[in-house]
């Protein structure tokens, strides 16, 4: 019997040593998104892909860690990293003062475009037509996006229309194709994918504004952030995350 306990023990204190030299399993890197957003993050099949998935990929890569991606609602990325349910949000996500009130960024790693997507024939023609003398339009926009950040200071709060905020871009869009709207603002790479799969839409050639994509953080958890930055800015400067971006978006 004793010898039996003894090697129990000798077992036991020889798993505890193994688990104190790092034996164990990666630690997680948890990452929020919304896979509605081509090309930064979609669904795959059951994979989520994109260029967010594939920098947060080599993010994880670089600190040693196994990623999870886990998909949620666009105005939950924000609540849910600050709260400590995820270590980081990718979504296409614009760098705001507002949003800075509560989270954290990392420097910008892709700049993005937001336009106005109409329907063929539509009476609004350039993005100043928004802004008219009588202008009242109403205008698609996914909830808690800089789409719905902007319109709803440009357009909503100075009374030159109404906006109607959805889930996804994609209802937006369906919104538009049912007459329920007269426009959409949107990023403008998902906003070309939309143009494709419904006939009858344009993008129209003026943008409506330019903005840096940046990882969000919760506050006082700068230790991780930190190390975020500093991997993300490495592979910035390998010419990694440009490699990725000209994967998904073909210069014109």
């Amino acid at each position: 019997m004793k010898k039996i306990i003894a090697l129990v023990l000798a077992v036991v204190m020889m798993a505890a040593l193994v688990a104190g030299c790092g034996g164990g399993s990666k630690k997680t890197l948890t990452m929020a998104t919304n896979a509605e957003f081509p090309p930064y993050e979609y669904h795959e099949g059951d994979k989520i892909v994109g260029i967010d998935a594939e920098v947060a990929a080599l993010i994880a890569q670089e600190l040693g860690m196994e990623l999870e991606i886990v998909d949620t609602d666009f105005d939950s990325i924000i609540p849910g990293v600050s709260g400590g349910k995820f270590d980081m949000g990718m979504a296409g996500m614009t760098v705001t003062e507002d949003r800075l009130k509560s989270i954290n960024f990392t420097d910008s790693y892709a700049t993005g475009v937001q336009v106005v997507i109409v329907k063929e024939g539509s009476p609004i023609t350039t993005v100043d037509d928004l802004f008219a003398n009588g202008a009242n339009n109403t205008v698609g926009v996914q909830t808690a996006t800089t789409g719905d950040i902007y319109a709803s200071g440009d357009i909503e709060e100075k009374g030159y229309g109404t906006i109607n905020r959805y889930p996804k871009g994609a209802d937006a869009v369906a919104a538009l194709m049912a007459d329920k709207i007269d426009c959409v603002i949107i990023d403008n790479e998902p906003a070309k994918a939309f143009v494709a799969a419904n006939t009858g839409l344009k993008i129209l050639d003026t943008a409506y504004a330019e903005e840096d994509y940046a990882i969000c953080y919760a506050k006082g958890n700068d230790e991780l952030g930190k190390k975020i930055n500093d991997a993300l800015n490495k592979l910035i400067g390998e010419g990694k995350v440009k490699e990725i971006i000209d994967k998904y978006i073909k210069a014109e």
